[in-house]
């Protein structure tokens, strides 16, 4: 077997592409991205044939849809998923041979209640363990994402399938995660690693180590991270069957004008680089820069179903769309040509956001100004500007009344980003005196100021 990984960092998952002897392929927990998938198997001479699911997601848009739609891959879906989409249900301890090699599936139950592993072996090689969120590098991935009544049960289905449900394969056996570091589905640390082996994360992983199921079951949930608002509606998005990506209108370009004409009941998301962005934007728009995280932001700040209006700069349009798609959003009502500088040519509104660095911050917060530390609760733990409030940016809008209005504000986060969608939002809030910290804690640290932490 020749496998393929395909990383997104920004949701810190991995998908796996498989070749197989004849030119065979299996994909494994594909996301919305398709195109890409296709484009790897067909520059090695492969025909992606088999898809196989671990689990419902979460996180993000599965490609299953598209692939069977594109090639006509037969999907291997998890019996009780209640995905309305033709599919083989797998049950737990099935076999089938495809392509040279045998499938084997594993029930592992925790991260969702239908998960399913699978192990594929081929001759005398080691086997391959494509486990989801079952076991992941350092840990496993989170069980509260179902409902909170459902989670005491799902986190001991987790423990028995750590104790249990590989423990018939060897050492040796190679691991291929779907979650692993930076996804906000996990919990536990990887290091940075992707994949590992079962022999290591037998001596390493401390979810492993673990002997008594009742102080797991108490345990495990205290690591979780905060979960992004979108994971809760996002199974249900998949098991609707999400539409085609070339059923998707495109976003016409719309001059200025008319691009105002459409901002009610949407919303603009500036996706500029946070320094452009702080120097002159329109009123009332969202920035969310263009990065790795860009998806993950904004499924976690932008209603569901809200219409997008986009303001790119020299991003790429088509990465742009590619990943508000994969988050669950598909309804764009346009990309306004010519900048915002033809904005604000066209005699249209335009205003800024002021940014300090660290010692003009310093001065302000001995002035009397709140610093506003916008990450999360435990990178505020870990060390922040003494006195500072910790409101993560994820629960912003929802605590917008706990914002003094009437003292100067300063957001900061770790370098910048997400302080600077921390000032659209609070803008948009009709919360004033606003400044941003420019390169955020690390500015701080930087200037030698000191750091309070951690806790």
């Amino acid at each position: 077997m020749n496998v393929v990984p395909f990383i997104h960092e920004g949701l810190g998952n991995s998908s796996y592409l498989i070749g197989l002897d004849g030119g065979n392929a299996i994909l494994v927990d594909p996301d919305r991205t398709a195109q890409r998938y296709l484009d790897a198997a067909a520059a090695r001479g492969w025909r992606i044939e088999t898809v196989l699911e671990t689990h419902l997601h979460a996180d993000f848009v599965s490609g299953a849809h598209e692939l069977a739609a594109a090639v006509g891959a037969t999907l291997f879906l998890p019996e009780g998923e209640g995905l309305r989409l033709p599919h083989q249900g797998v049950r737990g301890a099935e076999r089938w041979a495809h392509g040279g090699v045998e499938i084997e599936s594993i029930a592992s139950p925790g991260h969702t209640p239908e998960h399913m592993s699978y192990v594929l072996r081929a001759g005398s090689f080691p086997p391959s363990l494509f486990s989801g969120g079952s076991l992941i590098v350092g840990g496993a991935a989170r069980t509260d994402l179902i409902a909170p009544d459902v989670t005491e049960q799902l986190t001991r289905a987790q423990y028995r399938t750590l104790k249990a449900a590989f423990g018939a394969l060897p050492d040796e056996t190679g691991l291929y995660p779907t979650h692993g570091g930076g996804s906000f589905c996990s919990a536990g640390g990887s290091g940075g690693a992707r994949t590992s082996t079962l022999g290591a994360e037998r001596s390493s992983n401390v979810l492993l180590a673990f002997d008594d199921e009742d102080a797991f079951a108490a345990w495990f949930p205290t690591t979780f991270p905060a979960a992004p608002a979108y994971y809760f509606r996002m199974r249900a998005f998949n098991q609707a069957v999400p539409r085609l990506r070339r059923d998707i209108p495109q976003p016409p370009l719309v001059a200025p004008r008319e691009f105002d004409a459409r901002r009610h009941g949407a919303m603009i998301i500036d996706v500029r680089p946070v320094e452009e962005y702080m120097r002159a934007h329109i009123p009332g728009s969202l920035s969310i820069a263009f990065r790795d995280a860009y998806a993950v932001w904004l499924g976690w700040v932008v209603p569901a179903d809200t219409p997008l209006l986009f303001v790119t700069g020299d991003a790429d349009l088509g990465r742009v769309l590619d990943e508000s798609m994969l988050v669950g959003y598909e309804r764009f009502a346009g990309v306004l040509e010519g900048g915002v500088a033809a904005w604000n040519d066209a005699g249209l509104p335009v205003t800024n956001a002021a940014v300090v660095d660290a010692p003009a911050a310093r001065r302000l917060i001995v002035d009397g100004a709140v610093a506003l530390d916008v990450r999360e609760a435990d990178e505020y733990g870990a060390g922040h500007i003494e006195g500072a409030r910790n409101i993560p940016l994820g629960s912003l809008t929802a605590r917008l009344s706990e914002i003094p209005r009437d003292t100067p504000i300063i957001t900061y986060c770790g370098h910048g980003e997400r302080s600077t969608t921390a000032v659209s939002l609070l803008e948009r809030g009709g919360v004033e005196m606003l400044t941003n910290l420019q390169n955020g804690i690390e500015g701080w640290r930087d200037a030698g100021y000191q750091i309070t932490g951690p806790l």
